[in-house]
């Protein structure tokens, strides 16, 4: 089964009224940009919902009653949950279609937008029997509907900034991953450096320039697994939990190359094992520098540049 967002209302003070524009949220990527909205002192959202269901197969199963499509809005950062039902078109169609409200008060970050097809299954009321393949993400603060985010950037003095800067006034750059989102902040102090970056120069100084960009992105992944993986929620029974926010989605993604062959569940649970002290920890680190460095495409960027750098040769050669 399939959903899709058809339209979103905005609703602020005094009741006053907007309808999101259609570049505000994407088919394609399953995203709402909320913070696209003309105006932000918005209060709630509300989000017109469309369910395509498999109305055939539950039909002839026969021993489903009671079915009932829902769409559920849910965000583990605050623990949020919203649900709502959605009603069947004609006889016989196969989309289901309602309206589910986001309270902006209760949203901090990003919130999941799934929906269920739920019936009585044996006796036993409320058992989901299907489920949307991917939920769609409701960002409260973007402004692009976008899946993956984006990193953030910011240039700043190391020697004349904040304090806790000052003592990393030699270093070009570092991972901030105190805040919602990591931000690598480039040290201005370092000289050429914020025109390295933004492919400003020669040919000679785009091609370092690009080979600096993937050891950036090196150290960004490698710097956030870790941030990820020193904070984990653990069950009553030793079991870590994947955290709900950017966290999360680090861990899973990378997880992969440092337990390859694990189940992402079974990969949490070893590399926390080890960080605790059972097993070695040191023996993870290759696999987790090699996971950072698929990441950020370094093996690309790296044949990329021994390229360019034949071809500024063959240049330069008389």
């Amino acid at each position: 089964m399939t959903a899709r967002v058809t339209a979103v209302r905005l609703r602020g003070p005094g009741d006053t009224r907007e309808q999101l524009d259609t570049k505000g949220y994407s088919v394609v990527e399953q995203v709402v940009a909320l913070g696209r909205a003309e105006r932000d002192d918005w209060q709630t959202a509300r989000l017109a919902v469309t369910a395509t269901v498999p109305v055939r197969e539950i039909t002839t199963k026969g021993h489903w009653t009671d079915v009932a499509v829902v769409a559920v809005l849910t965000e583990g950062a605050t623990n949020a949950r919203t649900v709502a039902r959605l009603k069947p078109g004609a006889e016989g169609a196969k989309d289901w279609c309602g309206e589910i409200e986001l309270d902006r008060d209760n949203h901090l970050d990003r919130a999941s937008l799934a929906v269920h097809v739920v019936a009585t299954v044996g006796g036993m009321a409320g058992r989901i029997i299907g489920s949307t393949d991917q939920q769609w993400m409701i960002d409260v603060t973007s402004d692009a509907p976008l899946r993956a985010r984006q990193l953030e950037v910011s240039t700043v003095s190391f020697a004349r900034g904040a304090e806790w800067l000052r003592s990393f006034r030699e270093a070009p750059w570092i991972v901030d991953t105190s805040g919602r989102m990591p931000t690598v902040r480039l040290n201005s102090d370092f000289e050429g450096l914020v025109a390295l970056v933004e492919g400003r120069g020669s040919k000679v100084e785009s091609v370092v320039g690009e080979m600096l960009l993937a050891q950036m992105c090196v150290d960004v992944w490698t710097a956030v697994f870790h941030t990820a993986i020193g904070d984990l929620e653990i069950e009553d029974d030793g079991t870590p939990l994947f955290p709900p926010d950017w966290r999360g989605a680090v861990l899973r993604e990378m997880l992969p190359d440092v337990v390859p062959g694990r189940s992402v569940e079974d990969a949490l649970r070893e590399v926390h094992t080890r960080r605790t002290g059972e097993g070695s920890w040191a023996d993870l680190q290759p696999r987790i520098q090699y996971a950072a460095a698929r990441r950020a495409e370094v093996p690309t960027a790296l044949a990329a540049t021994v390229r360019d750098i034949e071809r500024l040769d063959q240049e330069t050669q008389p």
